[in-house]
């Protein structure tokens, strides 16, 4: 009771018409940029943080929170649109996003993506609010064996992504893992894989740029291919009949979406996890659990639904480590945290009990700003299906702007161009051999977090390996990763033996 009291309280701060106007104006802002490719959460709360001064503390943080959510809403607009993730978070929405709105669906895929966020969203909120404390405390319990392990869980859900071919698929997580290693060294700094010793290198890949490669120009370059067969423009629409049938649709993906809730919560209020790999995670759960998981990657609505749902609800699953422990769990709520210190606010659990305004007046707002971004977010789905009507030639010089923009923009360095062009022949050239573009993505996001818990527990352990099975936590998430690893190959050797027996017979 309270917690509902506190909650009430925070209503009253965030229900003010100046923060409800606050709240519409940052979700609206939010939705834009996360449509932009290249651009993201973290870009919209840097860009708006110096203008946070001229207005409260709540306010501000309010602010700064709906141009979050709004940003994560938006991420899949690009990505079911354009083939283009809006943001790293949106890169799995993209594997059946994108095919949906090649087969005319684009408007059913976008109405997917807001209302599986917004449940995602409503749920994790829920979440943050009854069990703040006793989750803070479980996130604090989370050592580098147990980050190890869970990302360790992570590749081995994926293994199933490249169209059941497990050999592809390992060799792609392998070759992202490589590119994870570009740069200097997490511990000792010596640099490592500095191609043709430019310089460029020596801070690595950047994921975002990798991902806008293979999934924006690469798609450019396959549609320039087969365009030349089918010049016949995508039609798009959307009516009040195609929304209604969509929600019946969704309502028979309650379970996707419940699971996704709950795993992009948990793994979003761990340090450094985040949204991305809780939306890949989601995503390969979802295939791994469906009744046709051939369907995935050639336009299954579960495939949105799932890291749709995962990549919002771990938005408010990384904003728990922030406010309880003052450790961000993501790129943008380390924004968040420093805006915060300028404000003169201190993270960490005294926050819950010296500025009880502050924190719940946060939390109350993240339902408000929940509710306006599905709102907008649908009310805007016929301006973000018209892009597709424009002819092929003009989208994909469109896309491919957008592109340079998007690679350029953040680290403002050529160098991340030249890349992107690369990786986008490189990703046309894999797609063309059916490789899985998915592993190689999840490899390189996950990597660096894999090698420096990896290293940490060794140098902790004094080099015992089998510190990762002594854990309680750890050992739980080894054993399951193990499982998940030799699932496909029981199933690739059970086929085997069926073909076997099928040719000895005939």
């Amino acid at each position: 009771m309270e917690t509902l009291g506190l909650l009430l309280d925070g209503f009253s701060t965030s229900l003010s018409l100046f923060n409800i106007m606050i709240v519409v104006a940052g979700v609206t802002a939010g939705l834009f940029i996360g449509a932009m490719p290249g651009l993201g959460s973290v870009n919209g709360v840097a860009i708006v943080l110096p203008l946070t001064f001229l207005v409260p503390p709540e306010s501000a943080i309010i602010l700064l929170a709906a141009i979050y959510y709004g940003a994560m809403y938006g991420g899949a607009v690009s990505s079911i649109l354009l083939g283009i993730p809006g943001a790293s978070t949106a890169v799995a929405t993209t594997f059946d996003g994108r095919p949906m709105a090649q087969q005319g669906k684009a408007g059913l895929a976008l109405i997917t993506s807001a209302v599986a966020s917004f449940v995602g969203g409503t749920v994790s909120v829920i979440l943050f609010t009854i069990f703040a404390v006793p989750l803070a405390d479980v996130a604090l319990a989370f050592g580098p064996a147990e980050e190890f392990a869970l990302v360790l869980l992570a590749f081995t859900t994926f293994v199933g992504l490249g169209n059941d071919n497990v050999y592809k698929t390992m060799v792609m997580i392998m070759l992202g893992l490589v590119l994870s290693t570009v740069g200097l060294d997490l511990i000792s700094g010596q640099p490592r894989l500095i191609f043709f010793d430019m310089p460029g290198f020596y801070s690595g890949i950047s994921f975002l740029v990798l991902a806008i490669g293979v999934y924006g120009v690469g798609e450019v370059l396959y549609t320039i291919e087969t365009s030349k067969k089918n010049t016949e423009v995508t039609n798009a629409r959307i009516t009040f009949a195609e929304l209604g049938a969509g929600l019946r649709e969704l309502a028979k993906l309650w379970k996707t979406m419940t699971l996704g809730s709950f795993v992009g919560f948990f793994v979003g209020m761990l340090p450094a996890a985040g949204a991305t790999p809780a939306s890949l995670m989601a995503y390969g759960m979802a295939k791994s659990s469906s009744k046709n998981p051939d369907s995935f990657g050639k336009g299954n609505i579960e495939g949105v639904a799932a890291p749709e749902t995962a990549n919002n609800a771990a938005s408010t699953g990384s904003l728990l480590p922030m406010l309880t422990l003052g450790i961000p769990g993501s790129p943008t709520t380390a924004l968040l945290l420093g805006g915060m210190v300028i404000w003169g606010l201190v993270p960490g659990p005294m926050l819950f009990i010296e500025q009880p305004d502050f924190v719940w007046g946060l939390i109350s707002s993240l339902y408000t700003a929940n509710f306006a971004s599905v709102i907008i977010n649908i009310a805007l789905i016929p301006l973000f299906v018209w892009a597709l009507r424009m002819p092929a030639t003009v989208l994909c010089a469109l896309v491919l702007v957008l592109c340079i923009i998007g690679g350029f923009a953040p680290s403002q360095k050529m160098h991340d161009v030249w890349l992107i062009i690369a990786f986008g022949g490189a990703g046309y050239i894999l797609r063309k051999a059916d490789y899985p573009l998915a592993p190689l993505v999840l490899a390189i996001v996950l990597g660096p977090l894999m090698e420096k818990s990896f290293r940490q527990t060794l140098i902790a352990e004094q080099g015992n390996v089998l510190a990762f099975f002594e854990r309680p936590l750890s050992g739980t998430f080894m054993c399951l990763a193990l499982f998940f690893f030799l699932l496909p190959l029981i199933k690739y050797l059970r086929l085997s033996q069926f073909d076997q027996k099928s040719t000895t017979s005939s």
